[in-house]
């Protein structure tokens, strides 16, 4: 069984940085997409960027400019560099992937494998 695991999360102040992992387990092929997202209570999940095999990445617009998306050389751990950090920027942070070849997207219904997410919090 595939297993997604984040790591990384916790709480910073506002200003601060974090920085997100995420590798799978039980998989020996290659992740085509990889990709974060996050949820806040009562509010839908959201993408916030995402990478492929090829690292070409996306993001959020809100999200480019303190947000970088990385994935290591041997390919399935993907990595959340958040600068900058702002207090709206709070949420449950989920690592997400699929293995099939395709446009990689912010849709979650695209995705296929998901973690279990970890808390982001940023204090004012």
């Amino acid at each position: 069984q595939v297993q997604l695991k984040e790591s990384g999360g916790g709480s910073v102040q506002a200003g601060g940085s974090l920085t997100l992992s995420c590798a799978p387990s039980g998989y020996t092929g290659t992740m085509y997409c990889m990709a974060w997202f996050r949820q806040v209570p009562g509010k839908e999940r959201e993408g916030v960027a995402g990478i492929n095999q090829f690292r070409n990445t996306w993001y959020v617009d809100s999200d480019k400019a303190h947000f970088t998306v990385s994935r290591d050389n041997g390919g399935n751990t993907v990595y959340l560099r958040m600068g900058n950090l702002r207090p709206d920027d709070t949420a449950v942070y989920y690592c997400a992937a699929h293995s099939y070849r395709g446009a990689c997207s912010d849709s979650p219904d695209k995705y296929i494998y998901w973690g279990q997410g970890t808390q982001v919090t940023v204090s004012s």
